[in-house]
């Protein structure tokens, strides 16, 4: 799949940071050489704010980088520049959304375990409308709309030519919830049973014979870029979330959804299971 502005500036980040290190110079060593300050290239090699690639030209010249490392620094800079579709909406999209849809556009694989409710990626419209009117008490149906259009349109990536692999471990809690009543239930268990014939979406559900698990704090998402070092994970907050990246937090919510996909029934069952609910 195309690589994104965020997974450019991550992975240009991650390469400066090695190359000083490998050159043996501080960080204030090696901005003086090319005339920046130390503040300016710690947010460069921790990802964070603009980049100017002439500056990231300099740097690799300073650290006798290849012409093939250094070229390939320099475009990851100049493509760091790109906008996502959400940018060109008429209503603001809340921050913590903003890097969602960023890290989303951008993965080639999501785990999902959802302890609540079925993951944003497989909503139906009426199903998502009910979640956030539930979520957002006093909402405007205006907001409440614009929200799940922009869940709509995530949905999207997975009509892509080349879709992320999307892997969902549904807690059986979030398959019997019954959200925006019986009918929209029934639709969306039905919409989940499709979806997961797709090659490239697995779902599994957590019975709740399982007792306790790896993961009963709550729901997150991995989201998997195309180099281990460019993972993130989500973790579902009340009234927004938390994105980690540290490695030992990586490793940790990376272990705990192998043990949830381990101790979830398999794909036939999960779908019977799934059946058996929609039919009560």
């Amino acid at each position: 799949m195309a690589v994104g502005p965020t997974t450019r500036r991550r992975q240009l980040g991650a390469d400066l940071r090695r190359l000083r290190e490998h050159k043996g110079l501080t960080l204030e060593e090696a901005g003086a050489r090319v005339g920046i300050s130390k503040a300016t290239l710690s947010r460069y090699e921790t990802k964070e704010g603009a980049v100017k690639w002439p500056a990231v030209d300099a740097l690799c010249r300073e650290y006798e980088a290849t012409d093939e490392e250094r070229l390939a620094l320099v475009e990851l800079a100049k493509g760091a520049k790109l906008q996502g579709w959400w940018r060109s909406l008429a209503d603001p999209v809340p921050e913590s959304m903003n890097l969602m849809l960023t890290l989303e556009d951008e993965v080639v694989r999501e785990d999902h375990y959802a302890c609540m409710y079925v993951p944003g990626l497989l909503q139906t419209r009426p199903y998502a409308e009910a979640v956030h009117r539930a979520s957002e008490v006093h909402c405007p149906e205006r907001e409440v709309q614009h929200m799940v259009d922009i869940r709509m349109k995530r949905q999207e990536l997975l009509d892509r030519a080349e879709p992320p692999h999307v892997w969902c471990v549904i807690d059986e809690a979030a398959v019997r919830r019954q959200v925006g009543g019986r009918a929209v239930m029934r639709n969306q268990l039905a919409h989940l049973l499709t979806m997961g014939k797709r090659p490239h979406v697995t779902i599994q559900v957590l019975p709740f014979s399982t007792g306790a698990h790896a993961a009963a704090v709550g729901s997150f998402v991995v989201l998997r870029g195309p180099a281990p070092e460019l993972d993130v994970v989500y973790v579902d907050l009340l009234g927004g979330g938390l994105f980690m990246e540290k490695a030992p937090e990586l490793e940790r919510y990376r272990l705990a959804f192998e043990y949830l996909s381990a101790q979830a029934l398999d794909l036939e069952s999960s779908a019977e299971l799934i059946q058996r609910i929609s039919r009560e």
